[in-house]
């Protein structure tokens, strides 16, 4: 497997110590800002944008974007000045359509890794890992090599948020174990993994995109007042790359909107925040 050494750093950063948690899950974090922000929330699926002209109260004409999107009431959507899309633009993931835009948005080869996530509370079968004796087993994650008679990826024990993270603890016969593997793992494969179970939860998902250096990235204006955020994952793909992307785009965003163009690709950037530090 041939990847870019930031995707192999980004891999390996959730194995350092003093890593936080959120209770309850990630999808807290996009509730609680968006509850901060007071934006409206239109659950929909968007269709299309197109740009349209319309008038101000002044006379001025100006241009904006109707976007399309499609409710569980059925098909609707509305005008904007500013267009963000945080979502992979593929036909398997965010298939919008750009309409009627000179120059027209290139369509990007963005295909995903599919993963599947396995959640079992069960006993792990530990012969299986060349383990006799279960009550000899130390190991909480387990990681594999690329190996095509392996059928899982990896396998680690899910501990709870307030968990103190004491790595002498021993580990409880019964467990909730996270399996990630390529495929939807059979009966007889978690007959395999689990000497006993007695719950599964499985989810497949396009964790990531696949990597083929040298990596290009597509770039984040795509239209005038149209920015894309998920391009970043060309690069690496995690929850932390995406909140940068986000911010720089919403920076971006604005400068551009206010005129402020001595805010944007500053060249002696750098050496001013070594000077704020």
């Amino acid at each position: 497997i041939h990847h870019n050494f930031l995707i192999g750093a980004i891999s390996l950063a959730w194995m350092e110590s003093a890593l936080w948690s959120v209770k309850g899950g990630n999808k807290l974090v996009c509730i609680g800002l968006i509850s901060s922000s007071k934006a409206e929330v239109i659950p929909a699926t968007v269709l299309s944008i197109e740009p349209k002209i319309r008038p101000r109260p002044t006379g001025e004409q100006v241009k904006l974007y109707q976007v399309t999107y499609n409710t569980t009431s059925g098909l609707t959507g509305d005008t904007y000045d500013i267009v963000v899309i945080a979502a992979p633009l593929s036909h398997r993931m965010a298939n919008i359509t750009f309409k009627n835009l000179d120059p027209p948005v290139p369509e990007f080869p963005n295909p995903y890794h599919q993963t599947v996530t396995t959640l079992v509370h069960g006993r792990l079968n530990a012969s299986f890992f060349g383990y006799q004796d279960s009550s000899d087993f130390p190991l909480g994650t387990i990681f594999t090599t690329e190996n095509p008679k392996l059928f899982i990826n990896s396998v680690g024990v899910v501990s709870p948020v307030e968990d103190d993270g004491d790595e002498g603890k021993p580990l409880t016969p019964l467990a909730v174990w996270k399996v990630f593997s390529e495929e939807v793992l059979t009966k007889q494969q978690l007959h395999l993994l689990f000497s006993s179970y007695d719950s599964v939860k499985m989810k497949k998902w396009l964790a990531y995109p696949r990597y083929s250096p040298p990596e290009k990235c597509p770039p984040i204006i795509l239209h005038d007042r149209i920015y894309y955020l998920s391009g970043i994952e060309r690069a690496a793909s995690a929850v932390e790359m995406n909140a940068i992307a986000a911010k720089n785009a919403a920076l971006l965003a604005y400068h551009r909107w206010y005129g402020n163009t001595d805010k944007i690709d500053q060249e002696d950037l750098h050496e001013k925040l070594k000077t704020e530090l």
